[in-house]
């Protein structure tokens, strides 16, 4: 058993879980944090006798800014790793007119991360070990009409990942971005998806342990999303505005 702990933050949706059950699997323990820890203790009940484990569950609030630095100090020991799997897709047609709406998009999907990412980032520095995930999007490569305050959001998420990749490299801190493309979870409930396109959260987790052990940098899940958003970046912006994605 691996004496080391790794925290996910916004433990309950289902590709978090997904993690949580990829790194118990391979002998890590786990803080699960979210803003209702209450709903995760069937999970933590089965990651624990599945995988004789150590589980903690721990209050986070990402848009509680000023709890954060007391959260992450209170954690004892600290993390070896973060796994930062929170998203709210929002509602595109209602922040047309309600810009709490696109306030709540923009801060769970990227304000909130660096917030508590700062800090992380500042402890690994400091302690010259670590690994930093975070999950972006490839909604975030291009805006389409469907969702740019979502995706603008997690743009936003990828280039704030690749500066603090450039910036922990000499500290020996890896950072990985994972760009999903359709997953089949509880956020997508109701969409329309193709089952050739779409993942299920336990492909993702799968994907996110191994680059992460292999401290690959940019993924995209499933790998062919990498081409589907090549294709879209590259499309003139005088044919792209006219398109319906």
């Amino acid at each position: 058993m691996k004496e080391e702990y790794i925290l996910v933050l916004g433990a309950t949706s289902d590709i978090a879980l997904a993690v949580a059950h990829e790194y118990a699997r391979h002998g890590y323990h786990l803080y699960l944090a979210a803003r209702e820890p209450e709903k995760l203790e069937a999970d933590i009940t089965d990651l624990r006798v599945r995988y004789r484990t150590e589980v903690r569950s721990v209050l986070f609030d990402v848009l509680d800014f000023p709890s954060h630095e007391k959260f992450y100090k209170n954690l004892s020991p600290p993390p070896s790793g973060v796994v930062c799997a929170i998203g709210y897709l929002g509602s595109q047609v209602l922040g047309k007119n309600d810009f709490i709406e696109v306030q709540r998009t923009i801060d769970t999907n990227f304000t909130g991360c660096v917030s508590i990412l700062n800090i992380v980032a500042n402890d690994f520095e400091e302690r010259t070990r670590g690994f930093i995930v975070a999950i972006s999007s490839a909604a975030g490569d291009r805006g389409r009409k469907t969702n740019y305050h979502y995706g603008s959001a997690k743009s936003g998420l990828s280039a704030y990942l690749s500066g603090l990749r450039n910036r922990l490299h000499n500290a020996g801190v890896k950072v990985l971005t994972v760009k999903p493309g359709f997953v089949n979870t509880r956020m997508t409930a109701g969409m329309k998806l193709s089952p050739l396109l779409t993942a299920e959260p336990q492909e993702v987790a799968r994907d996110i342990f191994t680059a992460q052990q292999k401290g690959r940098d940019v993924i995209y899940t499933k790998w062919f999303w990498r081409l589907i958003m090549f294709l879209i970046i590259h499309v003139p912006e005088k044919f792209f505005k006219r398109l319906s994605l």
